[in-house]
Parts: C-alpha cells; structure tokens; sequence
C-alpha cells in the first residue's frame, strides 16, 4: 500500500512543475463551522490531474514513442500539459462522450488526439494497443502507484494548509484522487467520497465488498464516468475511505450555480460534487465537525456553464 513516504516524495518531486493551490473558508447553509475549500481547480491543466501525469512522467524514461494515455478529459489534458513542458510528444485517447471543453484544453497543449469508443473502457483499449505498437510511455489515469501518489500530495497540502479539519469530501471517479489522499491521512480524518447516483462505483464496491461494474450515465460522466473503481485505490479504500454518499444531477447544478454567485468560482460538474453533498444533505456534519472539500476541476466552457447563470 502506498505510504506517506512514497507521497512525500511525490510531493518534493513534482513542487516546480504545480501549483499550490489555495484554501479558503466559507459558510454554508445547515453547517455550524465554516467550511474549508481546496481549489484544486486553480491547477495547472485545470484539475488535479497534473500532480499524478507529473510524478508518473518525471519517473519515466520516455522514447521516440512518446507518450500516450486514455481519458475521458481531464487526465488527458494533465498528461498533455506535462508532455509539453517537459518535452515529450503526447498521444491522447478519449472517448467520444468527452466534453468539447476538455477536447480544446487537450489541443491546446499541442497534443495528438484519439476521440473514439463510447466511454473510457473503450479508449483504454485503443490506448493500450498503441502502446504496444509504438512502445509509447503509457500513464494511467487512476489505477496506478505513481498516479496515485501524485494525487496523495494534495492530501499532504490540505493537511499542512488547513490541520484542523475532522472529515474531508472528495468526489470519486476511477478513484485516484480519493485514493491517494486516503492513502496520506491513513485514517487521521474521515474521508468521505462522494459520487452521482449514476455513476456509483466505490458506493457498489464497498456495498459488495468487491469492484464491481457499473454503468455511468449523467452530467459529470466525462470526469467521473469509470465503469470500475481502481484495484488499488479500493485496497486503500477498504482501510481508510469511512463511506460514500451519492448526490443527483440536479444537486450538481446547484452547486456550480452557488461555486459561481457565493465565490466566482466556475467549476465542472464533477469537481462541484462534493460541495453537492453538503448543499443538498448528502453529507450531514455534527454541530463540531471541521469540514473540508476539494473542488477539483474546472474544465467546462461557457456554453454549457453560461446557463447555469440564469
């Protein structure tokens, strides 16, 4: 299992390549104690993702194949901006249900793109077959210890920026994020995930005992559509994720609308889940419990943010 060794050192590896990003504490509704915000979605790439493509890549010797990795947006837009600043060509598989946002964002750092297959699973096979043909350096999204550690250093930041919190909230998608921040608490807090209904998987995983499939549908399927949790992050999971709770389609809507009026924030669906489970009751803290959440990406366009406003 991953330690806080491994993630320290994840975390002094990548320090010149991301962003620190802030925290700050606002007052919600029902909640008796402010509430303290990472915003993961001021880092570079526009999600969390650059800590985990960062620590994989600076560990990876990279050839005249490049490197390549599937997506369903953000993971491939984190990748790209790593390979560029660090001077690798990219290859990037997404699936065609990936937002035209994160489509453009993954352009713009000069990435080839791959948009085909109706969801991760299916342009993870077409990644791997590249990668076997070209020998390109392949960097998974969620289920592996170097993306995991990278995504545990934002555990380790929230820690050091805001030690008195008892319980933090973290959206679920393949689970790397959850993963590697529970993997650096170790159970010092509880940590809650929190996912759509309709994209279920560490609620059916932990209510089975094992990863399971599920089908993801809904508005936050392009960053948290994994049709199976990561056999690592529910290793971790079993020991130190306390529950999950699951939050509609529509409670994500009203948390995006209250990011933007409350704090001018303009965040992606499924980096204002978990702001959605204390909006909506989701998550119901104690009258003394020190609340935190991440609001991890903001990669959406105003096409499709713009009428939120209204």
């Amino acid at each position: 299992m991953i330690s806080r060794d491994d993630i320290t050192r994840a975390a002094q590896r990548i320090a010149p390549h991301i962003r620190r990003t802030p925290v700050i504490d606002v007052h919600v509704g029902g909640v008796a104690l402010p509430v303290t915000l990472k915003l993961e979605l001021l880092q570079h790439s526009g999600s969390f993702k650059a800590r985990g493509a960062f620590n994989t890549l600076l560990q990876t010797t990279v050839g005249a194949g490049g490197v390549a990795t599937a997506s369903g947006g953000n993971h491939g837009a984190a990748v790209a901006y790593a390979s560029r600043h660090l001077g690798y060509s990219a290859k990037i598989f997404i699936p065609e249900i990936a937002s035209p946002a994160k489509v453009a964002r993954i352009a713009s750092y000069g990435a080839e793109i791959v948009q085909k297959g109706e969801n991760y699973n299916a342009a993870l096979a077409l990644c791997d077959g590249w990668i076997a043909e070209s020998g390109a350096a392949g960097v998974h999204a969620y289920d592996a210890e170097p993306t995991l550690e990278g995504q545990g250093t934002l555990g380790r930041e929230i820690e050091d920026q805001a030690p008195g919190l008892d319980t933090l909230l973290v959206a679920v998608g393949g689970g790397g994020l959850i993963g590697g921040i529970a993997a650096w608490y170790q159970s010092g807090i509880k940590i809650v995930g929190v996912e759509p209904v309709t994209c279920n998987t560490l609620h059916a995983a932990m209510a089975a005992g094992e990863r399971v499939p599920v089908k993801a549908s809904g508005l936050a399927t392009d960053s948290l559509g994994a049709t199976t949790v990561g056999k690592l992050m529910f290793e971790i999971a079993k020991h130190h994720i306390a529950e999950v709770v699951l939050v509609t389609d529509d409670d994500i809507r009203d948390a995006q609308r209250r990011l933007w009026r409350e704090m001018q924030l303009v965040s992606e669906p499924g980096g204002a889940a978990a702001f959605a489970a204390l909006l909506s009751g989701a998550y119901r803290p104690e009258k003394d419990e020190r609340v935190g959440l991440v609001v991890c990406g903001a990669n959406t366009s105003f096409d499709v943010f713009g009428p939120l406003l209204s």
